[in-house]
Protein backbone atom coordinates (compact mmCIF):
# COMPACT_ATOMS: atom_id res chain seq x y z
CA UNK A 1 0.00 0.00 0.00
CA UNK A 2 1.43 3.37 -1.00
CA UNK A 3 1.28 6.39 1.30
CA UNK A 4 -1.38 7.89 -0.97
CA UNK A 5 -3.49 4.73 -0.81
CA UNK A 6 -3.12 4.62 2.98
CA UNK A 7 -4.28 8.21 3.39
CA UNK A 8 -7.24 7.61 1.07
CA UNK A 9 -8.23 4.52 3.03
CA UNK A 10 -7.98 6.40 6.34
CA UNK A 11 -10.12 9.22 4.96
CA UNK A 12 -12.80 6.74 3.93
CA UNK A 13 -12.81 5.19 7.40
CA UNK A 14 -12.88 8.45 9.34
CA UNK A 15 -16.71 8.60 9.32
CA UNK A 16 -17.09 5.34 11.27
CA UNK A 17 -17.31 5.77 15.03
CA UNK A 18 -15.66 2.44 15.80
CA UNK A 19 -12.48 3.18 13.84
CA UNK A 20 -9.47 5.14 15.00
CA UNK A 21 -8.54 6.90 18.24
CA UNK A 22 -11.62 8.27 20.06
CA UNK A 23 -11.80 12.05 20.44
CA UNK A 24 -14.79 14.26 21.18
CA UNK A 25 -16.97 14.07 18.04
CA UNK A 26 -13.99 12.74 16.05
CA UNK A 27 -12.49 16.23 16.26
CA UNK A 28 -8.76 16.63 15.65
CA UNK A 29 -6.51 16.46 18.70
CA UNK A 30 -4.56 19.66 19.28
CA UNK A 31 -3.51 20.80 22.76
CA UNK A 32 -2.39 24.28 21.67
CA UNK A 33 -4.91 26.81 23.10
CA UNK A 34 -4.35 29.15 20.15
CA UNK A 35 -5.02 26.47 17.53
CA UNK A 36 -8.80 26.39 18.09
CA UNK A 37 -11.76 28.72 18.13
CA UNK A 38 -13.64 26.24 20.33
CA UNK A 39 -11.76 23.85 22.61
CA UNK A 40 -13.34 20.61 23.82
CA UNK A 41 -11.92 19.85 27.26
CA UNK A 42 -12.17 16.86 29.57
CA UNK A 43 -12.15 17.60 33.30
CA UNK A 44 -11.87 14.19 35.01
CA UNK A 45 -12.53 15.35 38.57
CA UNK A 46 -14.56 13.66 41.34
CA UNK A 47 -13.37 14.97 44.70
CA UNK A 48 -15.56 18.07 44.89
CA UNK A 49 -18.71 16.24 45.94
CA UNK A 50 -17.67 13.61 48.44
CA UNK A 51 -21.16 13.10 49.86
CA UNK A 52 -22.37 11.08 46.88
CA UNK A 53 -20.97 8.55 44.46
CA UNK A 54 -17.68 9.63 42.98
CA UNK A 55 -17.05 8.17 39.55
CA UNK A 56 -17.63 11.43 37.70
CA UNK A 57 -13.96 11.52 36.69
CA UNK A 58 -14.82 8.79 34.18
CA UNK A 59 -17.20 11.12 32.32
CA UNK A 60 -14.82 12.53 29.70
CA UNK A 61 -13.69 9.08 28.59
CA UNK A 62 -17.32 7.92 28.23
CA UNK A 63 -18.32 10.92 26.13
CA UNK A 64 -15.31 10.56 23.87
CA UNK A 65 -16.38 7.00 23.23
CA UNK A 66 -20.04 7.65 22.38
CA UNK A 67 -19.62 11.01 20.64
CA UNK A 68 -17.68 9.47 17.78
CA UNK A 69 -21.00 8.14 16.46
CA UNK A 70 -22.91 11.43 16.65
CA UNK A 71 -24.08 13.37 13.60
CA UNK A 72 -21.80 16.09 12.33
CA UNK A 73 -24.48 18.58 11.30
CA UNK A 74 -27.11 20.61 13.16
CA UNK A 75 -30.41 20.26 11.34
CA UNK A 76 -32.29 23.18 12.90
CA UNK A 77 -29.40 25.62 12.50
CA UNK A 78 -28.40 24.32 9.04
CA UNK A 79 -24.85 24.15 10.31
CA UNK A 80 -21.85 21.86 10.36
CA UNK A 81 -19.84 23.48 13.15
CA UNK A 82 -16.53 22.02 11.98
CA UNK A 83 -16.97 23.86 8.67
CA UNK A 84 -17.37 27.18 10.49
CA UNK A 85 -14.88 27.07 13.34
CA UNK A 86 -11.63 25.42 14.32
CA UNK A 87 -12.77 22.87 16.90
CA UNK A 88 -10.31 20.55 18.62
CA UNK A 89 -10.18 18.01 21.39
CA UNK A 90 -7.49 19.58 23.57
CA UNK A 91 -7.26 16.70 26.02
CA UNK A 92 -7.91 16.55 29.75
CA UNK A 93 -6.96 18.92 32.54
CA UNK A 94 -4.02 17.28 34.34
CA UNK A 95 -4.92 16.76 37.99
CA UNK A 96 -1.91 15.22 39.75
CA UNK A 97 -3.55 15.77 43.15
CA UNK A 98 -7.00 14.65 42.04
CA UNK A 99 -8.11 13.41 45.45
CA UNK A 100 -7.53 16.87 46.98
CA UNK A 101 -10.36 19.00 45.70
CA UNK A 102 -9.31 22.51 46.63
CA UNK A 103 -5.84 22.00 45.11
CA UNK A 104 -7.38 20.55 41.95
CA UNK A 105 -9.68 23.56 41.67
CA UNK A 106 -6.59 25.77 41.39
CA UNK A 107 -5.16 23.46 38.74
CA UNK A 108 -8.37 23.63 36.69
CA UNK A 109 -8.44 27.43 36.82
CA UNK A 110 -4.80 27.71 35.76
CA UNK A 111 -5.32 25.30 32.85
CA UNK A 112 -8.41 27.16 31.61
CA UNK A 113 -6.79 30.58 31.81
CA UNK A 114 -4.53 29.53 28.95
CA UNK A 115 -7.56 29.31 26.69
CA UNK A 116 -8.98 32.63 27.86
CA UNK A 117 -5.63 34.27 27.10
CA UNK A 118 -5.82 32.85 23.57
CA UNK A 119 -9.43 33.98 23.10
CA UNK A 120 -10.55 30.36 22.67
CA UNK A 121 -13.99 29.38 23.92
CA UNK A 122 -14.17 26.23 26.02
CA UNK A 123 -16.79 23.51 26.23
CA UNK A 124 -15.98 21.05 28.99
CA UNK A 125 -17.13 17.64 30.12
CA UNK A 126 -16.75 16.84 33.80
CA UNK A 127 -16.33 15.78 36.37
CA UNK A 128 -18.47 16.87 39.30
CA UNK A 129 -20.02 20.30 39.55
CA UNK A 130 -17.13 21.83 41.47
CA UNK A 131 -15.34 22.24 38.10
CA UNK A 132 -17.62 25.12 37.08
CA UNK A 133 -16.25 27.51 39.69
CA UNK A 134 -12.64 27.54 38.50
CA UNK A 135 -13.67 27.61 34.83
CA UNK A 136 -15.81 30.69 35.48
CA UNK A 137 -12.94 32.34 37.35
CA UNK A 138 -10.72 31.71 34.32
CA UNK A 139 -13.02 32.97 31.56
CA UNK A 140 -15.27 35.60 33.17
CA UNK A 141 -15.06 38.70 35.30
CA UNK A 142 -12.11 41.03 35.93
CA UNK A 143 -9.26 40.66 33.41
CA UNK A 144 -10.98 37.88 31.45
CA UNK A 145 -10.56 38.21 27.70
CA UNK A 146 -13.52 36.08 26.64
CA UNK A 147 -16.06 38.05 28.68
CA UNK A 148 -14.44 41.42 28.01
CA UNK A 149 -13.80 41.79 31.74
CA UNK A 150 -17.51 41.49 32.51
CA UNK A 151 -19.19 38.98 34.78
CA UNK A 152 -21.28 36.48 32.83
CA UNK A 153 -24.95 35.74 32.78
CA UNK A 154 -25.07 32.17 34.06
CA UNK A 155 -27.59 29.74 32.57
CA UNK A 156 -27.58 26.93 35.11
CA UNK A 157 -29.55 23.71 34.55
CA UNK A 158 -29.64 21.64 37.73
CA UNK A 159 -31.74 19.88 40.34
CA UNK A 160 -29.82 21.73 43.06
CA UNK A 161 -28.84 25.37 43.55
CA UNK A 162 -25.17 24.81 44.50
CA UNK A 163 -25.16 28.08 46.46
CA UNK A 164 -24.63 26.79 49.98
CA UNK A 165 -22.54 29.71 51.19
CA UNK A 166 -24.08 29.34 54.63
CA UNK A 167 -21.94 26.18 55.03
CA UNK A 168 -18.22 26.81 55.74
CA UNK A 169 -17.23 23.66 53.84
CA UNK A 170 -18.62 20.46 52.33
CA UNK A 171 -16.90 17.58 54.09
CA UNK A 172 -13.76 19.70 54.15
CA UNK A 173 -14.06 21.15 50.63
CA UNK A 174 -14.38 24.93 50.61
CA UNK A 175 -14.63 25.19 46.79
CA UNK A 176 -17.02 22.28 46.43
CA UNK A 177 -19.83 21.29 44.10
CA UNK A 178 -22.13 22.90 46.67
CA UNK A 179 -20.33 26.26 46.88
CA UNK A 180 -19.32 27.34 43.37
CA UNK A 181 -22.62 29.12 42.63
CA UNK A 182 -21.97 31.45 45.57
CA UNK A 183 -18.29 32.26 45.44
CA UNK A 184 -18.33 33.07 41.72
CA UNK A 185 -20.93 35.74 42.46
CA UNK A 186 -19.13 37.08 45.51
CA UNK A 187 -15.82 37.27 43.62
CA UNK A 188 -17.23 39.06 40.57
CA UNK A 189 -17.36 36.36 37.89
CA UNK A 190 -21.14 35.84 37.68
CA UNK A 191 -23.77 38.58 37.49
CA UNK A 192 -26.68 37.11 39.47
CA UNK A 193 -29.08 39.79 38.23
CA UNK A 194 -28.71 38.32 34.73
CA UNK A 195 -28.48 34.67 35.79
CA UNK A 196 -31.07 31.91 36.07
CA UNK A 197 -31.17 28.46 37.62
CA UNK A 198 -33.52 26.10 35.76
CA UNK A 199 -34.94 22.76 36.85
CA UNK A 200 -34.46 22.95 40.62
CA UNK A 201 -36.43 20.05 42.14
CA UNK A 202 -38.97 20.85 44.86
CA UNK A 203 -37.89 18.05 47.19
CA UNK A 204 -34.14 18.60 47.57
CA UNK A 205 -32.52 19.97 50.70
CA UNK A 206 -34.71 21.44 53.39
CA UNK A 207 -37.57 23.98 53.27
CA UNK A 208 -36.01 27.33 52.50
CA UNK A 209 -32.95 25.85 50.80
CA UNK A 210 -33.55 28.14 47.78
CA UNK A 211 -33.05 31.20 49.97
CA UNK A 212 -29.30 31.38 49.41
CA UNK A 213 -29.71 31.72 45.64
CA UNK A 214 -32.46 34.28 46.02
CA UNK A 215 -30.35 36.28 48.49
CA UNK A 216 -27.55 36.36 45.93
CA UNK A 217 -29.94 37.59 43.24
CA UNK A 218 -30.41 34.53 41.05
CA UNK A 219 -33.74 33.88 39.33
CA UNK A 220 -34.92 30.33 40.06
CA UNK A 221 -37.23 28.50 37.69
CA UNK A 222 -37.95 25.34 39.65
CA UNK A 223 -39.67 22.31 38.22
CA UNK A 224 -43.10 23.38 39.47
CA UNK A 225 -42.85 26.68 37.56
CA UNK A 226 -41.20 24.96 34.61
CA UNK A 227 -44.20 22.64 34.27
CA UNK A 228 -46.47 25.71 34.12
CA UNK A 229 -44.54 27.86 31.62
CA UNK A 230 -42.80 25.17 29.54
CA UNK A 231 -39.65 25.52 27.44
CA UNK A 232 -40.95 28.57 25.57
CA UNK A 233 -41.59 30.40 28.84
CA UNK A 234 -38.13 29.52 30.11
CA UNK A 235 -36.48 30.77 26.90
CA UNK A 236 -38.33 34.08 27.15
CA UNK A 237 -37.33 34.48 30.79
CA UNK A 238 -33.69 33.63 30.08
CA UNK A 239 -33.33 36.01 27.15
CA UNK A 240 -35.03 38.90 28.94
CA UNK A 241 -32.75 38.48 31.92
CA UNK A 242 -29.52 37.98 29.95
CA UNK A 243 -29.87 41.03 27.74
CA UNK A 244 -26.53 41.77 26.05
CA UNK A 245 -24.33 40.05 28.62
CA UNK A 246 -21.82 37.32 27.76
CA UNK A 247 -23.24 33.93 28.69
CA UNK A 248 -21.87 30.79 30.32
CA UNK A 249 -23.95 27.59 30.30
CA UNK A 250 -23.51 24.92 32.94
CA UNK A 251 -25.61 21.78 32.58
CA UNK A 252 -25.84 19.31 35.44
CA UNK A 253 -27.22 16.08 34.01
CA UNK A 254 -29.27 15.49 37.15
CA UNK A 255 -31.58 18.25 35.89
CA UNK A 256 -32.83 15.69 33.37
CA UNK A 257 -35.52 13.20 34.20
CA UNK A 258 -34.04 9.93 35.53
CA UNK A 259 -35.34 8.07 32.49
CA UNK A 260 -33.09 10.23 30.30
CA UNK A 261 -30.14 10.38 32.71
CA UNK A 262 -29.98 7.45 35.13
CA UNK A 263 -26.18 7.65 35.38
CA UNK A 264 -25.72 10.75 37.50
CA UNK A 265 -24.19 11.30 40.91
CA UNK A 266 -27.25 12.85 42.56
CA UNK A 267 -30.22 10.98 41.15
CA UNK A 268 -33.51 12.68 42.14
CA UNK A 269 -36.49 10.30 41.84
CA UNK A 270 -40.10 11.09 42.63
CA UNK A 271 -40.43 14.46 40.89
CA UNK A 272 -40.17 14.72 37.12
CA UNK A 273 -37.09 16.32 35.64
CA UNK A 274 -36.51 18.02 32.31
CA UNK A 275 -36.83 15.72 29.30
CA UNK A 276 -33.86 15.81 26.95
CA UNK A 277 -35.91 17.06 23.97
CA UNK A 278 -37.11 20.03 26.01
CA UNK A 279 -33.55 20.70 27.22
CA UNK A 280 -32.38 20.80 23.60
CA UNK A 281 -35.14 23.26 22.70
CA UNK A 282 -34.19 25.54 25.59
CA UNK A 283 -30.53 25.49 24.63
CA UNK A 284 -31.42 26.28 21.02
CA UNK A 285 -33.52 29.16 22.35
CA UNK A 286 -30.26 30.89 23.30
CA UNK A 287 -29.29 31.14 19.64
CA UNK A 288 -27.51 34.38 18.76
CA UNK A 289 -26.31 35.14 22.28
CA UNK A 290 -22.61 35.46 23.12
CA UNK A 291 -21.91 32.04 24.64
CA UNK A 292 -18.30 32.23 25.85
CA UNK A 293 -18.16 28.82 27.51
CA UNK A 294 -20.08 25.87 28.82
CA UNK A 295 -19.80 22.61 30.67
CA UNK A 296 -21.72 19.38 31.19
CA UNK A 297 -21.24 17.73 34.58
CA UNK A 298 -22.03 14.86 36.93
CA UNK A 299 -22.04 12.02 34.40
CA UNK A 300 -21.30 8.76 36.21
CA UNK A 301 -20.71 6.04 33.61
CA UNK A 302 -20.56 3.26 36.21
CA UNK A 303 -24.24 3.89 36.97
CA UNK A 304 -25.37 4.39 33.39
CA UNK A 305 -27.73 2.03 31.58
CA UNK A 306 -26.22 -0.56 29.19
CA UNK A 307 -26.99 1.59 26.16
CA UNK A 308 -25.09 4.52 27.76
CA UNK A 309 -28.04 6.87 27.42
CA UNK A 310 -26.72 9.34 30.01
CA UNK A 311 -23.38 9.60 28.24
CA UNK A 312 -25.19 10.06 24.93
CA UNK A 313 -27.37 12.83 26.34
CA UNK A 314 -24.25 14.48 27.76
CA UNK A 315 -22.89 14.32 24.22
CA UNK A 316 -26.08 15.93 22.86
CA UNK A 317 -25.89 18.85 25.31
CA UNK A 318 -22.21 19.37 24.54
CA UNK A 319 -22.93 19.41 20.81
CA UNK A 320 -25.72 21.98 21.23
CA UNK A 321 -23.40 24.32 23.13
CA UNK A 322 -20.72 23.94 20.44
CA UNK A 323 -23.30 24.72 17.74
CA UNK A 324 -24.53 27.83 19.57
CA UNK A 325 -20.96 29.15 19.52
CA UNK A 326 -20.30 28.18 15.91
CA UNK A 327 -23.62 29.62 14.72
CA UNK A 328 -22.80 33.02 16.26
CA UNK A 329 -19.36 32.92 14.66
CA UNK A 330 -20.95 32.23 11.29
CA UNK A 331 -23.44 35.08 11.72
CA UNK A 332 -20.68 37.52 12.59
CA UNK A 333 -18.26 36.43 9.85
Amino acid sequence: MTDEELERAKAEMARWYWWGIPTFFRAPWNEDPAASDIALVGVPHSSGNGSTERDQHLGPRAVRHVSALYRRGHGRFGLIPWDVARISDVGDVPLPEAMVNDVSIRHIEAFMKRFDAAGTRVVSIGGDHSITGPILKAVAGPNARLSGGRPVALVHFDSHTDTYHHLPHWLGNKRSAAHWGSYTVEEGHVDPARSTQVGIRPNVGTPGSRNASEELGYRIIGMDEYEEIGPAGVIAALRERIGDAPVYITFDLDSLDPCDAPGVSNLEPGYAGIRIGDAVRMLQGLRGLDIIGGDVVCLMPTKDSPNQITAMNAMVVMFEIVCLMADRMRARA
